[in-house]
Parts: C-alpha cells; structure tokens; sequence
C-alpha cells in the first residue's frame, strides 16, 4: 500500500485519512490496500483506535507523522479540515453505530467520506448524512464492494441494452458459514463480537452484514425498484440475540418478482455470493467466488461464459480490467475500483472539472440510505409475522 512520507505525502497526489482500522481490523487493512492498489492516494493522517497508545502505534508502523495521529476523530476533523494540506477525504472503517456521528463529523468540517457498509443504523440518519454531504458540496462513497468486479459492470450494461430482454425474476443469494457455531462467546474474536452485538451493529446481523450486498447488488445490476417484501429472519445458533440467516421475497415496481437467501450458518459456504437474473429473451449468472466470468444464456442458443479480460465488454467494464485473461481479479481489485473511481472524482472536483457519469460510479449516500431501509423493513417484517410490507 502506498503511506505517506514523515513529510505528509506528494504534492498533488490526493491524501485521505482514516478513523478505525487498527491493529488487528481486518477491514481498515482492506481498505488501505485498496486505496493504494493504483496509487491514487496516499495516507496521511488517523485515528485508529479509541485509545491513543495504539492510535500512535499504528500510525507508526504506517509511517505517519505523529503530529497527523489524533487522540479523537472529532480533533481529527476539525484539524484536518483547517489545515491548507488537509486531508481530501476520511475513510470510515469503524462498527456499523458510530458511521453517523463520524460521517457527520468529516462532512460539517468540509471533508469528503467514505465509509464502510451499511452506511448507518437507521434510514433516518442515512438520509441526513445524504442531505448533509449534498448541501456542503461533497462527494460521499459507501463501500459496497462487489459492484466493482468488471462482469458485474458488464451485465448491468447488458440488462440497461435489453439484451436478456424485459426481467421477469431475480434469484440472489450471500450464504456463508463463519458464524455456525457461537463463536462470539470467546471475546478475542472481535469481529463476531461486535456483528452479534446489538449495541454495536444495529437491529440485524445477517441482513445488516451480508444482505444488505444482496439488496445492493441487485440494484446495482438490474436498476429494480423493490415495491414490497417479506422476510423470515432466523436466529438459528442457540442464545444469538441477532439473525444469522433469512430468506426474503421481493416485489418490484412494475411486476417483475424475486427471491434473496443469506446466511451465516451455512456450512459449506465461504463467500458464496450469487445473482441470477431471468429475462425474456435469456439469462445471466454471476459468482463472487468465480467472478472473472459471467454466464449468460439467450434462448435457442448454446449457453456462453463471458470472461474477463477476453471477451468483450462493454467500455466502462473493460476500462477497470488490470490484468490479461486468465490472471485472476477479486475482491481488492473490486474494492480497489470502487476507491479509485472516488478518489478519481476527488481529483477532478478538486481541479475544479466537470464530474460524467463514470466517475460517480461508486455507491453514494442513495444507495447507502436505501441499504439501511432494506435491513429496516425485513427486520420489520420477520417481527410482525414474516408479513408483506411496503418498501
């Protein structure tokens, strides 16, 4: 990854800072090794921790300038954003209950975001921090990852082209099986400490972790508007206070119906996220854990499989290929995409140029709000009886 110098980073090089992602966060090392995939922005200021020792330890072993480590997020942004060579934007990689307050943070101090999913606890206050970020002017990035992969891209473009023809149903799945036993119950595992709890990731785990890229990623990809759905959300592991599995069925504007499964008790399962769209002229198929390549099947014709890289895609989706056919590219090249195409629209607003399309074409505030009402109304559902709601 790409660090700043004790001299506080390149002159004209875009600079960011982060807030979380200390020693032993698994994301906060994803996200910085994304960020410097393509070496568009460099590292130059953080708050790791809640606890300054080890905001200072890892800031050290990051190489920054102990006077850019700060002892809270709030000095972090008030500092940074009256600094001439302030940083051009915070990544966000903390539990999902202190987005809002961070994010709100950065932005009343005119500092662009990017912040991990689900972008907060509630609509509420994804819709305030959309509000906020339009009325100071900023660009805001929500980290949804797998609209990043080049087929991804690829059969969006191909749906917006009618080449499947009209949609009839969608069928989307996130199974894994990390949480099928309470391993939350040894407290040195962080990460399903904090996913179990409540207080700290919201009113859901399983739609909140991993559905939420479901209801995401079927948006990205189709454009579908969700009219009603009904969902069953499962507390399967004995004593888990939150969901570790549900099954969602979906309505969308304009007829077209759907089905979503995610799961974190599936043994069998690592990152076995999958989408099927059928349309009325043919189909196609996308996997995460295979996904330099993308199945598609028109009717009365062979079934293809596109691949990465090789066949041809469509311009935005052969723009972000890295390497040649057959090299494969996953998760930190799509979460790479996703940071450079924002630090890219960083860049251009910056020098004052006019932002297309393609450069906004990174998960914003919309769609972080729309994330958050989807975890809310199933959550909503299953309590009431696993009944049908309006969306």
């Amino acid at each position: 990854m790409i660090e700043a110098s004790k001299d506080g980073g390149k002159t004209g090089v875009i600079t960011y800072g982060m807030v979380g992602g200390g020693e032993g966060s698994f994301i906060g090392d994803v996200h910085r090794r994304a960020i410097g995939l393509d070496g568009k922005a460099v590292l130059t200021a953080g708050c790791f921790s809640r606890e300054s020792a080890k905001t200072l330890a890892a800031g050290e072993a990051l190489h920054l300038d102990n006077e850019r480590l700060y002892v809270s997020y709030k000095e972090m942004a008030e500092v940074e954003g009256k600094r001439e060579d302030g940083i051009d934007f915070v990544s966000i990689v903390t539990p999902n209950n202190s987005h809002f307050q961070i994010a709100k943070t950065f932005l009343q101090n005119g500092i662009n975001v990017a912040c991990d999913k689900p972008l907060t606890t509630n609509a509420e206050e994804a819709e305030e921090l959309a509000a906020l970020a339009a009325e100071k002017d900023l660009l805001f990035c929500v980290t949804y990852t797998y609209t990043g992969y080049p087929a991804v891209k690829q059969a969006k473009e191909m749906i917006k082209q009618g080449e499947i023809g009209d949609i009839r149903f969608v069928n989307a799945e996130y199974p894994q099986e990390w949480l099928a036993e309470p391993i939350e119950k040894d407290p040195n595992n962080k990460q399903a400490v904090w996913r179990t709890d409540p207080a700290q990731s919201g009113i859901s785990n399983c739609v909140g972790d991993i559905g939420s890229h479901v209801e995401n990623l079927v948006s990205y990809i189709t454009g579908l508007e969700i009219d009603t759905l009904c969902a069953r959300l499962d507390k399967i592991v004995e004593g888990r206070v939150l969901d570790d599995n549900a099954t969602i069925m979906v309505n969308y504007r304009g007829g077209t119906t759907g089905v979503y499964w995610s799961s974190q008790i599936a043994a069998g399962h690592d990152n076995d996220l999958s989408i099927r769209v059928y349309g009325s002229k043919g189909s196609l198929v996308w996997k995460q854990e295979n996904p330099n390549y993308l199945k598609v099947t028109f009717l009365d014709k062979p079934i293809q499989t596109l691949s990465r890289g090789r066949d041809s895609f469509y311009p935005r989706a052969s723009s972000i290929c890295r390497t040649p056919a057959g090299h494969p590219e996953g998760y930190f090249e799509a979460f790479g995409t996703i940071y450079t195409t924002f630090i890219g629209a960083v860049a251009k607003k910056k020098a004052g140029e006019t932002l297309t399309p393609d450069d906004m074409d990174f998960p914003t505030p919309r769609e972080g709000a729309q994330g958050v009402r989807f975890i809310e109304k199933c959550v909503e559902s299953s309590e009431k009886g696993a009944i049908w709601i309006k969306f």
